[in-house]
């Protein structure tokens, strides 16, 4: 008998604590890397579609600048740029995205036969056409509006052309280091890159409209 008490009060008192199946799993969330490959869709479209505003909008306001010093013919031109390319990013996009969409659809219905919660789950991780669209049109809007509100309120032509030039590159730099930083990318590479893209567009535009319009064409 008291043997037996013995054995029971050592059971009782002896706890061995058991793994929690729900901590192993946490832990091994949270020591997994994260990846940024998950961010290259939206980041494309935002970081794409803001360069592309800024960059064309200012190509164009830097072109018509080379030959009608009229800060209004300026505006208007860039402010056409904006609607224009906004509209053009959304509509390209929408129409990539969708085609990927039905591509990507297809094949989980060849591949799913039948298996509903992985065919629910892998829809979940489908791209969304009108959200890239939504993004692509506000980023290209974001970018455009630099190159206009810079020249906006300036009348001399040359200090107006230096303002844009210069505005321009302070957001060269800012889009390039975002696009960087976000995608884990090397950042002096990016903004370099970014930079020197967007004043050979600007430099191409301004120098053979200027050509053309000394012509007489």
């Amino acid at each position: 008998m008291s043997t037996l008490n013995q054995s029971s009060s050592l059971n009782s008192c002896t706890k061995f604590p058991i793994p929690s199946r729900d901590n192993h799993v946490v832990d091994e969330i949270q020591s997994q890397p994260f990846d940024y490959s998950k961010r290259a869709q939206w980041l494309r479209a935002a970081v794409l579609g803001a360069n592309d505003g800024l960059v064309s909008t200012a190509s164009l306001m830097m072109g018509v600048g080379a030959v009608k010093h009229d800060v209004k013919a300026m505006i208007l031109t860039g402010f056409a740029g904006l609607i224009a390319g906004a509209c053009s990013m959304a509509i390209g996009e929408f129409v990539s995205v969708y085609s990927q969409l039905d591509i990507e659809m297809a094949h989980i219905k060849r591949s799913s036969d039948h298996r509903k919660e992985l065919e629910e789950e892998e829809r979940e991780k489908l791209p969304n056409p009108l959200q890239a669209a939504t993004a692509s049109a506000l980023a290209f809007s974001t970018g455009a509006i630099v190159p206009l509100l810079a020249a906006a309120f300036i009348r001399e032509y040359r200090v107006r052309l230096g303002v844009v030039v210069v505005a321009v590159t302070v957001a060269l730099v800012g889009f390039g280091w975002l696009g960087a930083a976000l995608g884990k990318a090397p950042t002096v590479r990016s903004v370099v890159r970014v930079l020197i893209g967007g004043w050979a567009a600007m430099a191409v535009t301004f120098g053979l409209t200027k050509l053309i319009g000394s012509s007489g064409l």
